[in-house]
């Protein structure tokens, strides 16, 4: 699922009333937490002591900051160089790094009314800021000099953030007339405050689920999958597949209709006939039409294997009708699918959930995905106790050290579900990996959160090693620019990681290490064998209603205008046009699609897909070594990929790390379509 990383710009100077009131909170003479240093351990920020008051000034004393840094940099009188230009705009920003370290979230985690006022505030103060800095042309000139020069004396690292400011410079419209600048400012800005507003209803809609039915929308897999009565799967899957649809105040068609609008209208700006075209640019794929054809095969045999599905479970129902269950002519429809997959899956697989959850208990699930670090990569873990914390209650700290004791970063996890709390998992950086000013190694500050119950089943499972893939992508980086350390790498690449660690979480050797229950009895060998054997079972369905979403995406940022269009026919059409069959949605509808209208997963859904083929073909080298815990191939995968993030194009680093061109084979065996 998704990741999170934002980034903070400058800004036009604020005429503020007296920069020393910006450091204390209106009403006390307390210091504000975000402008003083943080004597805590490892550089944890000091939650107790922040305060919802702190957040706004800390914003705006930041933005200061960062105008003085970036005005001393411009007016440097020496040649433009690396050092005296890009190696500072890296460091600069620090109060507006550590705010939105904190702020972004915990307003993902521990949403308030207060937290929402805030953002209403910091979203157009944070937005114009990052736009000054985009359109300061004494900075881009000195970028520009210094991409334009000879770059031999430059580590690579050092050309990739060169190359990666040119291009934000480039795509930001620095070259455009100031009237089309200035209206591309109001469509950040709109589109920043638009897009909070979409995530904040799927949450306010996600919780009303959760009213009416007693359960959060990250257990409704389970409870579709466990609830025999038909008529309130129905109801269950009406209410999950309308949220942000219901003609309340939390309806997101219009905002949906507005933001695209205003995406649509920003590509065009730039030169491009369609938000799809501009984003996809720089990204690996490089443009739809390679994003198309890639969706559109997987679609073809992932709805072929889909309908062997359909099959299978219709021939279950069958009996349930021949046995008075259900009435003559019993199809079946959307809601029935998790229901009677279960049912298929017993009967093909003997493998019932209910005796395989006892084994997979949350705390030792983090275990195993501890223990597979550990032997993969040499990275120990030791739980602090004591430490700041967002939310002292739900979530646990962790130092992460390597094999010579050397700290890597602080490891948080926050899995229990809330309903202050958005749907889904996802990893977080607080605190950006990077090399200081003095020459100091600044170790990451990484959170994992989820929305899971004290005992798993074999899809959470995968979710917890999936974010913690994540996660070891965040902590292992050795970079020296937080641009391009850890995660910061394009979103069709990112998700190889989360991936990859998935590949483990299954494995007999590690089971047998982590996967125990109450009596701490080893999961047998039979449910092993059966879960394995079970893995690409209703693999129809899962990448039908995933490559769904996918298109659904491409579709939506491929459109080159939204003037009365209506969102049910638009995604109607669209489901028809793919070849989706009546008994499968996509995974996400449009107006709940959190990903892609408020997580920064627009023309990017496809990466899961996209990356998957990069994971599963470099698991495939680990397989034909022998021994998928092959030491040596894991060294080389560190070193290659999790140390040195987006310090080389991911092409580069695939072909470095596997000898050649990525090979599609294993993602099509895995995922049971050949």
């Amino acid at each position: 699922m998704p990741i999170t990383n934002y980034y903070l710009n400058d800004m036009k100077k604020t005429i503020s009333i007296m920069i020393a009131a910006l450091t204390i909170t209106a009403c006390t003479n307390r210091e504000n937490p975000f402008l003083t240093e943080w004597n805590t351990p490892y550089g944890i920020p000091p939650f107790d002591e922040i305060q919802v008051d702190d957040y706004i000034p800390a914003i705006k004393e930041g933005i200061v900051q960062q105008q003085k840094e970036i005005k001393a940099i411009t007016l440097n009188p020496e040649a433009p160089t690396f050092e005296n230009t890009i190696a500072p705009y890296e460091q600069s920003g620090e109060i507006l790094a550590k705010v939105s370290g904190v702020l972004y979230n915990i307003t993902e985690t521990d949403r308030t009314d207060e937290l929402d006022s805030v953002m209403e505030l910091a979203i157009p103060l944070m937005t114009e800021h990052s736009d000054n800095i985009a359109f300061n042309k004494q900075l881009y000139e000195r970028v520009a000099a210094i991409y334009n020069a000879d770059q031999s004396n430059l580590t690579r690292e050092q050309q990739m953030v060169l190359k990666k400011h040119y291009e934000s410079f480039e795509r930001s419209g620095i070259g455009l007339p100031e009237e089309k600048q200035a209206r591309l400012r109001e469509i950040n800005t709109a589109i920043a405050e638009k897009t909070q507003k979409i995530g904040n209803n799927i949450l306010s809609e996600s919780n009303a689920f959760k009213e009416k039915f007693g359960m959060s929308v990250s257990d409704y897999p389970n409870a579709m999958t466990t609830t025999e009565d038909r008529e309130l799967r129905k109801q269950m899957f009406e209410a999950y597949t309308m949220r942000g649809h219901n003609g309340n105040e939390f309806d997101n068609r219009q905002l949906i209709i507005d933001v695209m609008g205003l995406r649509i209208e920003k590509a065009q700006i730039m030169g491009y006939n369609n938000p799809a075209e501009y984003i996809l640019e720089p990204k690996m794929a490089h443009d739809p039409q390679t994003v198309d054809t890639f969706l559109d095969g997987i679609m073809v045999a992932a709805v072929r294997k889909a309908k062997e599905e359909v099959y299978d479970m219709q021939k279950v129902m069958d009996e349930d009708v021949a046995a008075g269950k259900l009435p003559a002519g019993s199809k079946i429809e959307p809601w029935d699918w998790w229901y009677y997959a279960e049912k298929v899956r017993k009967l093909k697989y003997d493998l019932d959930e209910d005796l395989i959850k006892p084994y997979f208990k949350l705390e030792n699930v983090v275990n195993g995905i501890f223990i597979a670090a550990k032997t993969l990569y040499g990275v120990n873990m030791e739980k602090l106790e004591g430490v700041p914390a967002y939310n002292k209650d739900k979530v646990t700290t962790y130092k992460v050290t390597d094999e010579k004791g050397e700290l890597l970063g602080i490891f948080t996890t926050d899995y229990l579900p809330r309903s202050s709390k958005r749907g889904g998992a996802w990893m977080n950086n607080i605190r950006e990996q990077k090399v200081d000013a003095d020459g100091k190694m600044v170790r990451p500050i990484i959170v994992n959160v989820g929305n899971l119950e004290d005992y798993l089943n074999v899809d959470e499972v995968q979710t917890v090693f999936h974010e913690f893939g994540h996660a070891l992508h965040g902590l292992l980086t050795q970079c020296h620019y937080p641009t391009v350390s850890g995660t910061n790498v394009t979103r069709d690449f990112v998700e190889m990681f989360s991936q990859f660690n998935e590949n483990w979480a299954f494995q007999p050797e590690l089971l047998a290490q982590y996967a125990k229950n109450e009596k701490g009895e080893v999961i047998p060998q039979e449910l092993v064998d059966k879960i394995n054997n079970s893995l690409k079972f209703n693999q129809g369905f899962m990448t039908t209603e995933l490559c769904a979403a996918s298109i659904l995406d491409m579709k939506w940022h491929e459109l080159e205008s939204v003037e009365g269009l209506d969102i049910d026919t638009f995604e109607k059409d669209v489901c028809d046009k793919m070849g989706l069959i009546h008994e499968i949605v996509p995974r996400y509808r449009t107006t709940y699609f959190n990903h892609i209208f408020s997580s920064g997963y627009s023309a990017g859904y496809y990466g899961y897909l996209w990356s998957e083929v990069l994971d599963k073909d470099a698991f495939s080298i680990f397989e034909t070594s022998g021994n998928v815990w092959n030491l040596e191939l894991a060294k080389k995968f560190k070193e290659t990929f999790l140390e040195r993030g987006g310090g080389e194009e991911p092409m580069t680093l695939y072909k470095e790390f596997a000898g050649r061109e990525p090979d599609n084979h294993a993602f099509l065996v895995g995922r049971g379509l050949e």
